[in-house]
C-alpha cells in the first residue's frame, strides 16, 4: 500500500503547540508542563481524525460473494460511503474459515481506511486453532455491532422429523447414523450444529461442502439430513417445499417464518445461534476514527431502507457504541470455547 502524505500545508509540530496553548504558554503556566506534553502526543491523531478519510476505505468480507455477510456489506458499503465522502470497496477476502481475511485486517495500517465485517467463526477460530496468525484479543478494535441473524434448523421433507423432538430421537435411535452439513468448520452451520449435538447428547455426523449454497443442495438430495442455516439461502427451499423448517434457534419466531417455532419452544431452552455480524478495524486505530465510523455506520444502520433490506436476510439490527461489539465477542470466545472439543481442533 502507496500511503503519501502531504507537508505542503501541514504547520509544524511547534506551531500547532502554540495553537493549544493560545499564542502564549498560558496552558503550561496553569497546568503544568505534563499536560502540554500529553496533548502534543495526542496531535497526531488528532489531526488524522480531522483529515478522515483522505482515500476510498477497503471493507474486507472474510467469505465469499453471496452469503448473508456479503449481502449485508453491501447493503452499508453505498451509504457510508456518501457520508464519508469516500468509496467503500468491498472485497471479499475467503478461505481458511475467515482467518485469511482477518490476517490481512491485523497487518493493515491502523488508520481507518481498512475494515472488516466480522462475523460468528471469528470468535470460534481461537478454540478452533491451536495457532493463528494473529491474537483475537489484542490485534483488533470493535466499531460497531450490526446486526444478528438467526439460524434455521431444517432438514429433507422425506425426513421422519417434523420437530426437534422427532429429530433428537431419531438421532438417538441411530448413533453415526444422520449426517449434518455446513459450509466448513468454523462456519455459522458447523458451530450450530456442534452446539446442537452437545447440548441433546446427539451423535450426528459432519459433512462439510465448499460453501452455503452446496451445503443446502446436500440436505435437498438426502446426502445429509440437517442443516442450521440463515434465512437468505434456506427460505425460497423452504416456500418450495424442497426444505422443512423445524425450529428458529432464536428467543422469537422470525416473522419471516411465522409458524415455525423457536428452539425454547421445541424443548430446547437457552440454545440459540445467530450470524452476528460486526465491524472491526486494526489495534491502533485512532478513537477519534474509530468514534467517527461507528456514528456513520449507526447512522446507515437508522436509514428505513437499510433497515428493511437487512431486515429482509431475518436479521435484527443492534448498532450502539463499539463496547457493544466488544462485550459482545468476549462472550463468544468464552462460548465457544467451552463448547468446542480438543479433538475438533484443526490444528
Amino acid at each position: 500500500m502507496l500511503v503519501i502524505e502531504s507537508r505542503v500545508h501541514a504547520p509544524s509540530r511547534i506551531a500547532q503547540l502554540r495553537l493549544l496553548t493560545m499564542g502564549e504558554a498560558t496552558m503550561s503556566n496553569v497546568y503544568g508542563i505534563p499536560v502540554v506534553c500529553v496533548l502534543l502526543a495526542l496531535l497526531p491523531a488528532i489531526t488524522a481524525a480531522r483529515s478522515f478519510p483522505t482515500r476510498p476505505i477497503r471493507f474486507i468480507v472474510p467469505f465469499a460473494p453471496g452469503g448473508a455477510t456479503d449481502i449485508t456489506s453491501r447493503v452499508i458499503a453505498p451509504r457510508l460511503g456518501d457520508r464519508l465522502g469516500q468509496q467503500i470497496v468491498v472485497d471479499n477476502r475467503p478461505g481458511a474459515g475467515s482467518i485469511i481475511g482477518t490476517q490481512i485486517l491485523a497487518r493493515s495500517t491502523p488508520d481507518g481506511h481498512t475494515i472488516m465485517l466480522a462475523e460468528i467463526a471469528f470468535g470460534a477460530n481461537p478454540a478452533l486453532h491451536s495457532k493463528l496468525p494473529y491474537d483475537t484479543r489484542k490485534d483488533f478494535v470493535p466499531v460497531i455491532l450490526v446486526a444478528l441473524m438467526p439460524t434455521v434448523l431444517v432438514v429433507p421433507p422425506t425426513l421422519p422429523a417434523k420437530s426437534v423432538a422427532e429429530l433428537i430421537a431419531l438421532a438417538k435411535a441411530k448413533p453415526g447414523g444422520l449426517n449434518y452439513s455446513s459450509s466448513g468448520i468454523g462456519s455459522a452451520n458447523f458451530l450450530a450444529a456442534e452446539l446442537f449435538k452437545s447440548k441433546t447428547g446427539t451423535d450426528v455426523v459432519h459433512i462439510p461442502f465448499q460453501g452455503g449454497g452446496q451445503a443446502i443442495a446436500g440436505v435437498i438430495s438426502g446426502q445429509a439430513q440437517m442443516l442450521f442455516t440463515t434465512m437468505p439461502p434456506s427460505l425460497p427451499q423452504v416456500r418450495a417445499g424442497k426444505l422443512r423448517a423445524i425450529a428458529i434457534a432464536h428467543s422469537q419466531r422470525s416473522p419471516l417464518l411465522p409458524d415455525v417455532p423457536t428452539t425454547a419452544e421445541s424443548g430446547l431452552p437457552g440454545f440459540e445461534v445467530a450470524l452476528w455480524v460486526g465491524v472491526l478495524a486494526p489495534a491502533g486505530t485512532p478513537a477519534p476514527i474509530v468514534k467517527r465510523l461507528n456514528g456513520d455506520i449507526q447512522h446507515v444502520l437508522d436509514v428505513a431502507e437499510v433497515r428493511s433490506r437487512i431486515g429482509n436476510l431475518g436479521a435484527d439490527i443492534v448498532g450502539g457504541p463499539p463496547q457493544v461489539l466488544g462485550n459482545y465477542i468476549e462472550a463468544e470466545l468464552e462460548r465457544w470455547a467451552a463448547t468446542i472439543k480438543p479433538e475438533m481442533r484443526v490444528n
